[in-house]
């Protein structure tokens, strides 16, 4: 799998910058989705799917779960990540090694080599579900990257600027799809718009996106 950063070109497998340190890996995670998808029912065994409460009392239209040394949870107290499943009082399920193996060559791919993340954030979208423009600043390590992956049916990113106010741009999504972005495009705004009706011949009316991150304090 080795991609050319620097080719003109938009097409299906290859990349897309999409900010000066952010990119688009298409079908990057194709050859491994069924080592994805196996190791994802361990995890859900384990700590399964549930809708959070923000700090304002609403719930999430997006279904989580984690996996890594620390998962990101909110409830009314706040936006925080834990060394253990609020809902079990247990550890979250280790990162798989096909997980680890996939964001380091997104993230060397990307332009940031040695990428270790700590956290995975695995989100559940349904149709009609979304997830509303925001930073990821709850993490202690902003050098490191943020690494996502699309499996399952399609969906449009919002990538904005680094003030809210900034109109986000609309970047489709496809089953496969890796997004990279970090450095100076760390703290940009991001989000999913609401999923569309439809129907992917793996997951269904399904889409799962990974999100991986360094969350805890810099080596």
């Amino acid at each position: 799998m080795n991609l050319d950063l620097f080719a003109p070109d938009a097409s299906p497998g290859g990349v897309e910058a999409i900010g000066p340190q952010s990119f688009v890996l298409r079908g990057l995670a194709l050859p491994c989705v069924p080592q994805l998808l196996a190791a994802l029912r361990g995890i859900e065994a384990a700590a399964p799917f549930r809708h959070l409460v923000t700090p304002g009392g609403f719930s999430m239209s997006v279904a989580t779960t984690n996996c890594g040394t620390l998962g990101w949870t909110s409830d009314r107290r706040g936006y925080r990540y834990t060394p253990h499943d609020p809902d079990t009082g247990r550890a979250w399920p280790a990162l798989p090694a096909v997980f680890l193996a996939l964001a380091a060559e997104a993230a060397a791919q990307a332009g940031f080599a040695g990428f270790a993340p700590d956290a995975c954030l695995v989100n559940r979208y349904r149709p009609g579900t979304k997830l509303s423009l925001h930073q990821d600043k709850d993490e202690q390590d902003y050098s490191a990257p943020i690494v996502s992956v699309s499996l399952g049916l399609p969906a449009v990113f919002q990538f904005g600027g680094l003030a809210r106010a900034d109109r986000p741009a609309r970047v489709p999504l496809q089953h496969g799809d890796v997004v990279v972005w970090g450095g100076v495009d760390r703290l940009r705004f991001h989000g999913v718009l609401p999923l569309k009706q439809g129907r992917h011949a793996l997951l269904g009316e399904e889409r799962i996106n990974f999100t991986f991150r360094k969350a805890g304090p810099p080596p």
